[in-house]
């Protein structure tokens, strides 16, 4: 486990126009995470960084949606954000935002350096502009067709559903996401990063040179964008709203958010060092220092293509030394969606699970979308707690506490001769924090707190089959031994399972009562690792059984966010051809009273109902019976048309319709008065 002296550690910026979801989490904040508590384990010399992205159209435009300013917008959520991140025990060193003062600097400095260098094209060029808006249309302001995959609601800058990044004049049938007019071609003047010149470097920094230690699926990303050929990139876009342009003849102008944010993970790290005594140059500027940003695979041609270019322009900065993007996290088999709420929102579930956090951080590691999409469901996250957590992890645990406390009043006893399975279970266990730190460090977090559970399972087999509740009848010193290795593993596990469910380690070093500073490599070279005639606390249950009461109630809210979005989604029906007054005179519609209900035999939707229409009783068969019980419908009153022509339905003669309308949740109404009216009342 030879390993540089300092990591800087960057986690994706977050938008600010919008809290944070399980998307997010499983992409890049739980991954980071267990890295950077892990290097720290292994006293590493650690700047784990990230910050709120407060700039780019999302944030204009969530606040034109809100009817607020766009400060009004990144207050509201960095606040959230930066609060659900905290309570979920994500450390980071320092959480910046990039409306920050030191950021504004920082990124307009960075500018002014490449400007001064001659880094940047100049160029006059044609751009998307909305004349009703009188604005151009950067970025989100504009969606078309992506001319690399054909989705038809590509941004401008990014197409979400293949991951290509281009340009707003790039789109195919492009519209303003403003006033939905077609744009037409208006000139501007902007500052383009050519990134046709850094083709060659990049090439040989990462399709050689990172060939075999970085994840196939970002080098596949970065291989395709090279082979398509690279071409300068505009870094200023036409906005009110950003850093403005630094130089002259630039009103109007501020830096594309993807030149500005990333640039917004060094403000962030020279907050930090200024907070801390420390040189932040040593983060970014050292070449024995290790680089890596944790991303989603949507990102990956901002910190692999065009990131690497800015670093490499300015000249003095380090390059990533690994990316490790993940893919995407779906939800119940549906994309994870914003705009539609198809989300696990962090803060809400912090709310309604208080005190999981480590639940939830343990199913989005065991389920990673590391090598492909992924798919999260309730009941996958039940059955993690459930059969993993409670079942291995704590029942574990739970057992060697209870029986230390029922043998030895919580003291942990002395080991006599070891046997031979005793040694070979302690020799495991010093093998753990290798194995666990292998899979870490090719960033196989999944595999990696599958192997913590198997020294879990290690531990509930060594008890299982050394049964210290029948030794302790007829060897009382042999007991001593079994507990006391049953705590070395118990005491393995509070150490080895701090990056992966801080929550659950804090609190089981709390109930072993043992130093909060052992490190990770105590477990590989310390014989003891809780010492003979040592005071241990009482049991605590480490995770609770989730019923499946719980995971309905989520199932609902999904559900009915489901039929929410069905709901928007449904277009009104366009109107049909238009007719004569007189012919409209000829259709006779009554108030009409429902006597009898019961469903046709071997159908789904079709209910007889006898209705009395004033001038008689008649059958009328009708398609509601998902929407109603016959037994809730008898004595309702309805309106019908009398006069359409009988049909037979399923072999019952239908002597009217029941007029009714649909619900925003998908289901049938009635079409009834608002008060009782006699049955016969023509409708007019």
């Amino acid at each position: 486990m030879s390993t540089p002296k300092k990591y800087t550690i960057t986690a994706a910026l977050p938008y600010t126009n919008g809290p944070i979801h399980i998307g997010h989490l499983a992409g890049v904040y739980v991954p980071a995470d267990i890295y950077a508590r892990y290097l720290r384990l292994t006293g590493n010399d650690v700047a784990y960084i990230c910050g709120s992205d407060e700039h780019g159209v999302a944030i204009p435009m969530r606040a034109k949606k809100e009817g607020v300013s766009p400060q009004e917008i990144i207050d509201k959520y960095h606040g959230i954000i930066k609060k659900s991140f905290e309570d979920f025990g994500i450390s980071f060193d320092n959480y910046s935002r990039t409306s920050n003062k030191i950021h504004h600097e920082t990124a307009s400095n960075f500018f002014k350096n490449l400007y001064n260098s001659g880094e940047f094209v100049e160029e006059v060029s044609e751009q998307l502009y909305d004349a009703e808006a009188d604005q151009f249309l950067a970025d989100r302001f504009v969606v078309g067709t992506c001319p690399k995959c054909g989705n038809e609601e590509s941004y401008g800058d990014q197409c979400e559903k293949c991951g290509t990044s281009h340009n707003a004049t790039d789109l195919i049938n492009p519209k303003s996401a403003i006033t939905g007019n077609v744009p037409v071609l208006k000139q501007t003047k902007h500052w383009f990063l050519p990134l046709d010149k850094h083709e060659a470097f990049l090439r040989e920094w990462i399709l050689e040179g990172h060939k075999n230690d970085w994840k196939s699926n970002v080098l596949g990303q970065v291989k395709s964008w090279i082979d398509d050929g690279l071409r300068p990139r505009a870094v200023t876009r036409d906005l009110d709203w950003g850093i403005p342009v630094p130089v002259e003849g630039a009103d109007g102008k501020v830096l594309y958010v993807w030149f500005d944010a990333p640039i917004g993970y060094i403000s962030s790290t020279k907050e930090w060092a200024a907070k801390e005594g420390k040189n932040w140059e040593d983060y970014w500027k050292d070449e024995n220092t290790k680089l890596v940003h944790f991303i989603g695979k949507d990102n990956i041609v901002f910190h692999c293509i065009i990131f690497p270019s800015m670093l490499k322009a300015h000249g003095d900065y380090i390059l990533p030394e690994n990316v490790p993007a993940n893919e995407f996290l779906n939800l119940e088999g549906n994309k994870l969606s914003t705009s539609k709420n198809w989300a696990v929102w962090l803060h809400e579930y912090l709310e309604e699970f208080p005190g999981q956090q480590d639940v939830l951080r343990y199913t989005l590691t065991a389920n990673a979308p590391e090598n492909k999409d992924n798919d999260f469901t309730w009941k996958d996250f039940q059955a993690k707690n459930n059969n993993e957590l409670v079942a291995i992890f704590g029942n574990f645990i739970n057992r060697v506490v209870v029986l230390t406390n029922k043998y030895y009043n919580g003291i942990v006893p002395e080991a006599s001769d070891l046997s031979e399975i005793d040694e070979e279970v302690l020799e495991q266990l010093q093998q753990y924090p290798e194995i666990i730190a292998k899979s870490i460090e090719r960033y196989r977090f999944r595999e990696a707190s599958q192997e913590l559970m198997n020294l879990a399972r290690l531990g509930n087999k060594y008890l299982a089959d050394e049964e210290p509740w029948k030794v302790i009848k007829q060897d009382e010193e042999r007991v001593k031994t079994i507990m006391n290795v049953a705590l070395q593993i118990a005491t393995g596990l509070a150490v080895l399972s701090e990056p992966f469910i801080p929550f659950t380690s804090n609190k089981l070093k709390s109930i072993l009562n043992i130093d909060a500073s052992l490190s990770w490599t105590d477990v590989t070279t310390k014989d003891t690792l809780i010492t003979a005639n040592h005071q241990i606390g009482k049991a605590e249950l480490l995770f609770t059984k989730i019923e499946d009461k719980t995971i309905d109630v989520q199932l609902e809210k999904l559900e009915a966010t489901k039929k929410a979005n069905e709901a928007a989604n449904k277009t009104v029906e366009p109107q049909k051809d238009t007719i004569e007054f007189d012919d409209f005179t000829k259709m006779d519609i009554r108030i009409g009273t429902i006597l009898e209900a019961e469903k046709v035999a071997k159908t789904k939707k079709l209910l007889k109902l006898k209705v009395d229409v004033g001038i008689d009783i008649r059958t009328i068969v009708s398609g509601i019976a998902e929407s109603f019980n016959p037994e809730d419908i008898v004595g309702q009153q309805v309106t019908v048309l009398c006069n359409l022509a009988p049909r037979k339905i399923r072999g019952v003669e239908s002597q009217g319709m029941i007029l009714m309308t649909d619900t925003p949740d998908g289901k049938l109404a009635f079409v009834e008065p608002q008060q009782t009216i006699q049955n016969g009342g023509q409708v007019c």
